[in-house]
């Protein structure tokens, strides 16, 4: 059995700035425009039954306003009587003049066949920029469109037209796409995302996530029709963070907070559910506990096991553990271990404890055996924190704050609740053939922040949080020696971005000149990349100059309306709430 790759992503250090002193918050104004929607965005709110957190990543903070990655400045929305929007802004004009004549009214460009208002169960009708040529579309009632649309953004040649239309049953949104063309043979792949109800889940929110590898294909030779002539099925517990196919189709990147696996099309989901159900009850093969220095292994002995039945080998980066003849625990550690200070003794009830001890002390294992999950993880340090703040909760005041409980404190609080408890998200290669994961990212802390695309012929980048900053990067095909390029940095977002609680969408620029951050209502935040200054600025504590900036805007919106979308280019931003599309200008420069 092929074991997946354990990877890791290699950051550049010389785009670190070990120097940079933060954001200085600048009074200068951004240059906003309004413009008033003729008809209101089609904005398909939660019902009783999606009351997951699932749902609400999947539907409930869905971007409403897309972005034409090929034809930079150009969005699009769909609006409530079924239209698709466009709003395309002339590049290259001063932004007075564009104002004046060449920014008008949004357009429509295509009408969906089928009446929205009439679907009780519907999703959010979703569009991807397949190529510079085609697009993608759902309705949200369960119809996928491929439409061929010629070139974007240019209104003498742009036309929509359904070339292909198919019925696919429940609802769905598409999450990516892309266009291959190879000899006479012509195919779009795309991802769909769907929520499924699974009733014998009984731990977990009776929900499971489906993402639906859908390939539609046409050989121009024969003039055939586009017909659907793949169709695989991935099955996770939680909503994707980033998603994306590799540009030569012949692989697919998730990043994810828990593990996806591909099902057989067909299959019968009550035998499926079965199987998953008996693993759960399966007893688990060993459970392992760790702290910064050691890991311990607790193994349940078969009967009448002695110390002569066992035989354990130690080696710095492997672990091998024999009972009775048989194999029982074989493979490569997550990490290097002190093999020569590692130990192993049987305690009372017929049980084995192995003490591992840590090569990098402080480094946290999201797993013992790489690959391995017949054993269960338990987070020793979870009760003794759990009861060093019972305190905080409790339900009566502490009137002596001079007792053995402190009332609470603040900062306590704050270093308690930042530890990390659950499982770290994972970025995961998934190949197209075999259909198995081929390399395996553990992200750890680094929490998933955004994704951007750069280049529209290239994969999506995704931002991480690295400590304090946020870092991009660019996904490759596996083939290449750099699978995952670190290509740029954003100084102390990680930390900057943590602290704003409504905080709704977050977007930056391609040629990564700024970040934006866009809050549930009127507020968005622009931090833009240091840059030299024009006038002497020195640092009074440390009486030295200060060669660059960077600086925080903030644009407020005229609007009481909630944000349903947000869109970052070059030169500006783009925002849609119900009723009003917003322009912000944030570089001026032309």
């Amino acid at each position: 059995m092929e074991v997946a790759a354990n990877c890791s992503l290699r950051m550049k250090r010389p785009l670190l700035d070990p120097c940079f002193e933060g954001y200085k918050l600048s009074l200068e104004p951004l240059p906003c425009y309004q413009l008033e929607l003729d008809a209101a965005v089609a904005e398909v709110k939660l019902r009783d039954d999606q009351y997951t957190l699932e749902h609400m990543h999947a539907f409930g903070m869905y971007n409403y306003l897309h972005c034409d990655s090929w034809y930079q400045d150009s969005v699009y929305y769909v609006d409530n009587v079924g239209r698709i929007m466009n709003l395309t802004v002339m590049l290259g004009l001063p932004w007075w003049l564009m104002l004046d004549t060449a920014l008008g009214k949004p357009r429509e460009v295509f009408r969906l066949p089928t009446d929205l208002t009439a679907y009780d169960n519907r999703l959010c009708a979703s569009i991807h920029f397949t190529s510079s040529t085609w697009v993608t579309l759902s309705d949200g009632t369960g119809r996928l469109y491929l439409i061929g649309t010629g070139e974007h953004g240019n209104s003498a040649s742009e036309k929509w037209e359904i070339m292909f239309n198919v019925e696919l049953g429940r609802p769905f949104i598409i999450i990516h796409s892309i266009s291959l063309l190879k000899a006479e043979e012509h195919s779009i792949t795309m991802l769909l995302l769907r929520t499924e109800k699974e009733e014998l889940d009984m731990e977990g929110s009776g929900f499971y996530v489906s993402l639906e590898w859908v390939t539609i294909n046409k050989k121009n030779k024969d003039n055939k029709k586009y017909e659907i002539t793949k169709h695989n099925i991935l099955r996770g517990k939680s909503v994707p963070h980033y998603v994306a196919f590799e540009p030569d189709g012949n692989g697919l990147m998730i990043v994810s907070y828990k593990s996806f696996t591909f099902v057989q099309v067909g299959q019968d989901l009550e035998e499926s559910k079965d199987e998953d159900m008996s693993e759960k009850i399966k007893e688990p093969l060993y459970y392992w506990q760790q702290t910064e220095d050691d890991l311990t292994v607790t193994i349940l002995l078969p009967e009448d096991c002695t110390k002569e039945d066992i035989q354990i080998q130690f080696l710095p980066d492997h672990v091998n553990v024999v009972l009775k003849g048989q194999r029982f625990l074989e493979g490569n550690l997550y990490s290097s271990m002190d093999h020569e200070s590692s130990v192993w003794i049987i305690k009372e009830k017929n049980s084995l404890e192995i003490s591992l001890i840590k090569k990098n002390e402080g480094l946290t294992w999201p797993e013992l055996v790489v690959g391995d999950k017949r054993g269960i993880y338990e987070t020793a340090q979870c009760a003794a924190i759990a009861e060093r703040l019972m305190h905080l909760t409790s339900d009566e005041l502490n009137p002596n704050p001079d007792k053995d409980k402190p009332p609470c404190n603040a900062q306590e609080l704050l270093e308690e609740c930042d530890i990390f408890f659950e499982e770290s998200s994972s970025l995961c290669r998934f190949d197209g053939g075999t259909l198995k994961t081929t390399h395996w990212v553990n992200l750890g802390s680094n929490q998933y922040l955004f994704s951007v695309i750069v280049d529209p012929k290239e994969m999506p980048c995704f931002c991480l949080r690295h400590d304090v900053d946020a870092l991009l990067w660019q996904p490759h095909s596996s083939n290449q020696d750099d699978t995952w390029e670190h290509i740029a940095i954003f100084n102390a977002l990680g930390y900057v971005q943590a602290s704003k609680r409504d905080k709704n969408f977050f977007a930056c620029a391609p040629n990564y000149s700024y970040a934006a951050l866009c809050e549930c209502l009127q507020r968005v935040f622009n931090y833009r990349q240091p840059t030299p200054m024009s006038t002497v600025l020195y640092n009074r504590k440390e009486s030295r100059q200060v060669g660059q900036v960077a600086k925080q805007q903030v644009a407020s919106l005229e609007t009481s309306d909630p944000i349903l979308g947000f869109q970052a280019t070059n030169e500006r931003l783009f925002v849609l709430t119900t009723k009003n599309l917003f322009l912000v200008k944030v570089n001026t420069e032309n």
